[in-house]
């Protein structure tokens, strides 16, 4: 962790590596802070519209924040310490990036909902995320995978496919399914949990990164880690059957270094994924090997490429060029964001 930092102000800064409802874990060197956080970062202050040059100091309103907690695993903070070792948040400093859903709601909190969406932010300041996808057993999600690689162009985030279970197939025909995925830029690492195959590559793609890991439940994600460090799988996986007990919202969140540098944290229940602001984009530009082709349509950007008559996309699938796989999960996301 990064060297602790006292202001003026008697304010520390550290990251928050855990949380669960309330509580906020914060490690300042070789220090660990439990932390809760203040009534105020709950809140939006609305400024008078004016000059921001001329703005005037007072407050016209103010407003709840549009998200379930205002601070994440992975935030750096800063906090206020207390004469018994905890501290209180005060402030979150700028994110470069978060993941982020809409936060699932049932029942009256989602008959609520329909007129307050809120954000539900799972992680921030991460390097990368990992999508985890089994040989076999269970066999191959695609219209998952592409879901996750589509979230993660849709936040901006750098992905490493890895594909375990290799031990119990024929590599060369599974390396043949997932090659449209190294055709189109993405990183591939090939393992085997038990046979340790990969397990060195890995290590090295998550050295001195924070990296997400994706991946539904059976693909060997608890293997994995386990392989890399013995006992890292069953400390995330005890975190994981925690977190899924939960009813709404992810209540214990963890991120764990790795002894060769970086951190490591698992996603659990994110299966139906639903990222913050989908709306705003368009979904074939989500997929990379699409972005050439929007605007080249008959119908401009207007195009959707599902049914139009001139589509470049749907000429680029009858080609080759795009994968027929990938196209469905293209309409497939298309429905489901509209």
């Amino acid at each position: 962790m990064d060297t602790p930092i006292t202001t003026h102000t008697g304010l520390k800064t550290g990251r928050v590596f855990k949380k669960t409802i309330g509580r906020y874990w914060v490690r300042i060197g070789e220090e660990t802070v439990v932390c809760t956080i203040s009534s105020k970062l709950r809140k939006t202050l609305i400024y008078p519209e004016a000059d921001p040059s001329s703005r005037r100091p007072t407050v016209d309103q103010v407003a709840d924040i549009q998200m379930v907690d205002p601070v994440a695993v992975g935030d750096e903070v800063r906090f206020r310490p207390a004469d018994d070792e905890t501290g209180m948040i005060v402030e979150v400093l700028e994110r470069r990036n978060k993941l982020s859903r809409r936060a699932v709601t049932h029942g009256r909190e989602k008959w609520e909902a329909d007129h307050k969406v809120l954000e539900q932010v799972i992680v921030t300041n991460i390097d990368q995320v990992v999508a985890v996808i089994s040989a076999r057993r269970p066999t191959p999600s695609w219209r998952l995978l592409d879901r996750y690689l589509a979230d993660t162009e849709l936040l901006e985030l750098p992905a490493v496919i890895c594909v375990n279970k290799v031990d119990l197939v024929n590599q060369e025909q599974i390396e043949s399914e997932v090659q449209v995925y190294a055709d189109i830029g993405y990183k591939l690492v090939y393992t085997s949990a038990i046979e340790g195959q990969g397990i060195d590559q890995l290590r090295v793609i998550l050295k001195d990164r924070t990296s997400v890991l994706m991946g539904k439940s059976g693909v060997g994600k608890t293997t994995i880690l386990n392989a890399l460090e013995p006992g890292l799988g069953l400390a995330v996986q005890e975190v994981s059957d925690r977190v899924n007990k939960g009813r709404h919202t992810t209540t214990h969140l963890e991120m764990f270094p790795l002894q060769s540098g970086g951190f490591v944290i698992d996603t659990p229940g994110m299966r139906e994924f639903a990222p913050w602001r989908q709306q705003e984009v368009n979904p074939a530009w989500l997929f990379r090997e699409m972005r050439p082709f929007i605007g080249r349509c008959k119908f401009g950007t207007d195009c959707t490429h599902s049914h139009e008559p001139g589509c470049a996309i749907k000429e680029a699938v009858k080609s080759g060029s795009i994968s027929e796989r990938r196209y469905d999960s293209y309409l497939r996301i298309l429905r489901s964001s509209g």
